[in-house]
């Protein structure tokens, strides 16, 4: 639902309503979790290229996420409820530096952000025996469509999503999806297929649609071993295959060395021209406080790698400004992770990363796209005393291409969660 006044009540009111479940018995409330998410948000991206119609996107926000989880009824078919309610405060923008996708924009002078935007979603589920149906909002996970939690709030879907684990080591999922809400929005909208880029898609008459299949599952082979097969596909726009194969092994003591290999098929569904093939490969050997990743990604076809507008995507390349998924390119990056525990700093990390794609198709007569990106995240979730779980984090990234915007960009963030109960 659309932000409005009624949405501050209905969070006052909703969290001592769920202090009082606590006092009453049965597995649907004493197996039920409580918890308010705070995250304080800056986001700073200067535009660097000369012809750059605004100078920079800077906006500052505080957002709150109010969840409640139940347990299930008694019974062989037991039943439950999830709700959330989700609002975010501006603290700082002006209409020369909207666009951070932090804060939601008004409708009616597009150039300048909302006080406050916000969303109430609740979740039915029925669980029997190792499978579980949930109808209503959904923040799913998995490589045909992920939910993306990068900003003040997160995007949610609207549908059904039936999981099951009743065969051991073997997870599958179905479901169907209706509507979006993005993460700077608060209006459920039908879906649509990112075109950014030199994507190079092409849509027919038909440009959103009302239903996004998905089904799959993961298979646990050995400890070190796990494979997985989805299917994807955002009706009347496109059709997707995607496999993966994950292997673990520790070749010494306090080392371990991991492959994580992505293969993904899009073909289009009657309405667009999309036709591509993504494979990818990314290789980690952590040994003590360190890890340093290398990892390819090439991409062929007549166009760029498809995905729900707005969510993340199962491409490897994807970091914090790019996914190296147009068309034709070929990436590669390496990366290295320090954890300082090892200096006697528990919760400190580091982590640096450099990433470059070439051979993109830009078009008859152009020469060959290309782009490099560089990402550094630092970050401290305090160990003890009263605010102690509170994570503080900062992420830089600069990116430099002939055919995307030129970006300098930081994230400062704050995040903590508080048990209800």
């Amino acid at each position: 639902m659309p932000y409005n006044s009624k949405v501050s009540v209905h969070l006052l009111f909703l969290a001592p309503m769920l202090g009082l479940a606590t006092g009453v018995q049965g597995a649907f409330l004493d197996d039920s979790k409580g918890s308010l998410d705070l995250r304080n948000f800056y986001m700073n991206r200067d535009f660097r290229q000369s012809n750059a119609t605004q100078a920079k996107a800077e906006e500052w926000g505080q957002g709150f996420q109010l969840r409640f989880e139940s347990g299930f009824t008694p019974g062989a078919l037991g039943f439950g409820v999830d709700a959330i309610g989700l609002l975010g405060i501006k603290l700082d923008s002006s209409p020369d530096r909207v666009g951070t996708g932090l804060l939601k924009l008004d409708k009616d002078a597009p150039r300048r952000a909302q006080d406050e935007y916000g969303e109430l979603a609740v979740t039915a589920k029925v669980r029997l025996a190792g499978s579980t149906l949930k109808v209503g909002t959904l923040q799913p996970i998995l490589p045909p469509v992920m939910r993306n939690d990068s900003r003040l709030l997160p995007q949610t879907f609207r549908g059904a999503w039936l999981t099951s684990n009743d065969v051991d080591n073997l997870t599958l999922d179905v479901a169907r999806l209706d509507r979006v809400n993005q993460r700077d929005s608060s209006d459920n909208e039908r879906l649509t297929v990112f075109t950014a880029g030199q994507r190079n898609i092409v849509l027919g008459r038909a440009t959103t649609s009302d239903e996004f299949l998905f089904a799959g599952g993961k298979y646990q082979w050995s400890p070190e071993l796990a494979g997985s097969y989805y299917y994807g596909a955002l009706d009347g726009i496109y059709k997707q295959h995607l496999l993966n194969v994950v292997h673990q092994r520790a070749p010494g003591t306090g080392q371990s060395f991991k492959s994580d290999i992505r293969l993904a098929r899009s073909v289009d569904d009657g309405g667009s021209n999309i036709d591509n093939d993504a494979i990818g490969a990314l290789f980690t050997y952590r040994t003590g406080a360190h890890a340093i990743s290398a990892g390819y990604q090439y991409l062929t076809g007549e166009t760029g790698f498809a995905f729900v507008n707005g969510a993340d995507n199962a491409l490897l390349n994807q970091v914090q400004i790019n996914d190296f998924g147009n068309k034709d390119e070929h990436s590669w990056q390496v990366r290295y992770d320090y954890d300082f525990v090892a200096w006697g700093i528990p919760g400190l990390t580091l982590m640096t990363r450099y990433l470059s794609g070439d051979n993109v198709d830009r078009g008859t007569g152009q020469d060959d796209g290309k782009t490099w990106e560089r990402n550094t995240d630092i970050g401290y979730v305090i160990q003890s005393g009263p605010l102690r779980n509170l994570a503080i984090r900062w992420r830089n990234a600069t990116t430099r291409s002939n055919f995307l915007s030129d970006l300098d960009e930081n994230r400062l963030f704050f995040t903590y969660s508080l048990p209800l109960w």
